[in-house]
């Protein structure tokens, strides 16, 4: 895939992105009626991740799935680190209070520091987004990849991506790619069916 072509984006990309990128998990994950198999706690974080992707795959309801995703998004989140969480910390409330270049200094700095947390560059593939600055988002997005090819939210926000530049047929194979690992997602089958029948309808 050639990320670096694929640049046409209009402002219109910018929610749907910035909702798809995020890691962060939504209040409802707090919400007790949401069921979640737990998992031992004596289970190395791999082996927790592994299992929660496990019964992602399997679980049907959409409302069951998106806790087991809030539970993956929560094992994200913890780098292992205390100064990689701390950092990681400051870079979100920099950027909810808009200090953009800060929030850019930090997960830099989380990213020098341990190249191999995922988090961090999905994290800036988000920052480098709201800046305008998209070819970096993707680059950040692919690194991302590369480390975690199950992160679900950085194969959305790749989509968003390339949906939005007009190349329908890369971002059809994203969402095909998130569903493989995601398949109760709603917005994601909606994507999924809306773009076949668009590429459809150009065929004919």
């Amino acid at each position: 895939m050639s990320a670096m072509r694929i640049f046409a984006l209009t402002s219109a990309a910018l929610p749907l992105a910035l909702i798809l990128l995020t890691s962060a998990v939504p209040a409802a994950a707090a919400e007790k009626d949401v069921i979640v198999e737990q998992t031992n706690v004596d289970t190395s974080p791999k082996q927790r991740l592994d299992q929660l992707f496990s019964q992602l795959k399997r679980e049907r309801d959409p409302e069951k799935a998106s806790g087991i995703a809030n539970e993956i998004r929560l094992e994200w989140n913890d780098s292992g680190s205390a100064t990689i969480n701390l950092l990681m910390q400051w870079a979100d409330k920099a950027i909810e209070e808009k200090r953009n270049p800060a929030a850019l200094d930090f997960l830099d700095e989380a990213i020098t520091l341990k190249p191999d947390y995922a988090e961090s560059w999905n994290r800036r593939a988000t920052l480098n987004f709201i800046m305008g600055n998209y070819r970096k988002s993707m680059s950040d997005i692919e690194h991302v990849l590369d480390l975690e090819p199950r992160h679900f939210g950085a194969l959305s926000g790749m989509a968003a991506i390339l949906s939005n530049a007009g190349n329908d047929q890369l971002a059809l194979k994203a969402w095909e790619q998130f569903l493989s690992i995601y398949p109760a997602e709603r917005t994601a089958q909606e994507q999924v069916n809306t773009l076949s029948e668009k590429l459809a309808g150009n065929r004919t």
